[in-house]
């Protein structure tokens, strides 16, 4: 059964009203197929109308949308070949982090993605695409053996952020994500990032250190949830909406701030309505960046990503007095 939204109960009613009119008229008559015509039009302006103005809060209920396509889909459609590699050679393999080689139109890359599952063994699993500490030093362990082999490095960030629990704290789960931020910063290889879903805090940057940052269109990249936000901030978390609008956590909020560097456009409705031209859009964009990366070299490479995170933000220096003058003695 495919989950609706409140937001989209305008475009469920004329569903309705539509099938209700095939089924009284199952030979379809002129005048019913004039009626359907109608309601089709009016429900292409219904769905225009609202999925080109979603408030932050409705982006992200379709970020987390159960029949949205995670990094395992994608990895079906944009690429061949995979070979799923495992463990981190000094505790265990987290599920939580799908990586392997793959090809993209015959050329090699490495592939290092988030994976959620879809039913509660599957979920339990994966962790809910959670990493626990083991799970990105295997991240980071594959990354090094794509930089010895000069292999593209792509990303796919889809968790709502690094699993917290006590296991992972006593397993190092502060220093491994730390170690990615600094090892992925000095790697000489291109990293591309696409935040596919949710991009949340710790969780996402640990694989997040890249040359290019991309987003779809209906996806968040956020320090916190917005659940977490309004517990800290409100004593709410059924504030999460207002939160969500103020965190500024968009896709096109970010692009402003040039924390992002694409918006990768969705069907309209959201990815899980067309996986394949979301798939399709996606491998565009990597594409035309891999081709930018694959003129450049090494040095230049490593120097573009650090004036990507050096250059972010907006700020001003002034010239500030001191409170206090010191006299001279």
């Amino acid at each position: 059964m495919e989950t609706k939204f409140d937001f989209e109960k305008p475009i469920e009613v004329l569903d309705k009203e539509i099938q209700d009119l095939k089924d009284a008229d199952p030979d379809l008559t002129a005048k019913t197929l004039i009626k359907i015509k109608t309601l089709e039009k009016k429900r292409q302006a219904v769905c225009e109308k609202i999925y080109t103005n979603l408030t932050p809060w409705q982006r992200i209920q379709i970020a987390r949308h159960p029949q949205r396509p995670y990094s395992a889909d994608y990895i079906k459609m944009i690429f061949e070949g995979f070979l799923e590699l495992h463990g981190d050679r000094t505790y265990g393999d987290d599920h939580a982090l799908l990586c392997g080689m793959a090809f993209l139109d015959d050329n090699p890359v490495m592939i290092i993605a988030h994976q959620k599952g879809r039913t509660l063994e599957e979920n339990m699993d994966r962790n809910f695409g959670m990493a626990h500490p083991e799970g990105y030093r295997k991240a980071m362990r594959l990354m090094d053996l794509a930089e010895k082999f000069n292999r593209p490095i792509i990303t796919f960030v889809d968790t709502a952020g690094a699993y917290p629990g006590i296991a992972a704290e006593e397993r190092g789960q502060a220093e491994a994500i730390a170690t990615n931020l600094r090892d992925m910063s000095d790697l000489s290889v291109p990293i591309l990032s696409i935040i596919i879903g949710e991009g949340g805090s710790g969780g996402a940057l640990g694989i997040g250190v890249a040359n290019k940052i991309l987003m779809l269109e209906n996806s968040y990249f956020s320090v916190i949830s917005p659940e977490g936000c309004a517990a800290i901030l409100f004593r709410d978390a059924a504030k999460a909406e207002e939160a969500a609008q103020a965190m500024k956590i968009t896709a096109q909020d970010l692009l402003n701030f040039k924390v992002i560097d694409k918006i990768i456009p969705e069907p309209l409705g959201g990815a899980h309505l067309d996986p394949e031209k979301t798939a399709d859009n996606i491998k565009v964009n990597i594409e035309k960046y891999l081709d930018i990366y694959s003129k450049m070299g090494k040095k230049e490479i490593r120097h573009d990503r650090y004036e990507k995170f050096r250059n972010m933000g907006i700020y001003q220096n002034k010239n500030l007095k001191p409170a206090v003058k010191l006299k001279k003695k």
